[in-house]
């Protein structure tokens, strides 16, 4: 049974998580499928209060800066935006002055599997 349990944990940290089948014997392979990729961002309070930083690693070039009276409002809309763009999932929190979380967003992407 050690054995059993060193597998599971070795699939799921490769991301596969187990479907729940009607099919009571089958090969395992086919009642695994890979865990759907999920993007999380972070808006936070720039360090010389002018606006709010945009911060995900899916950003290559670094975080985006917004400022002005609707700036978490535009940020948490284009992290939306992006991760329906690029068929995820995201999770979107936003964060006052003391690095407290004050919202948090799920946008869920627009793939559908076969």
């Amino acid at each position: 049974m050690g054995a059993m349990k060193a597998k599971h944990s070795d699939q799921d940290r490769l991301g596969l998580v187990e479907v729940v089948s009607d099919k009571l014997w089958g090969d395992a392979t086919s009642r695994m499928r890979p865990a759907r990729p999920q993007d999380v961002y972070e808006i936070r309070p720039r360090k010389d209060g002018d606006g709010f930083d945009l911060i995900s690693d899916r950003l290559r070039r670094g975080p985006i800066w917004y400022a002005g009276p609707d700036a978490v409002r535009n940020a948490v809309a284009y992290a939306k935006y992006r991760s329906r763009s690029h068929s995820h999932s995201a999770i979107i929190r936003v964060f006052d002055e003391s690095g407290t979380t004050i919202e948090t967003h799920e946008s869920v992407g627009d793939f559908k599997e076969w």
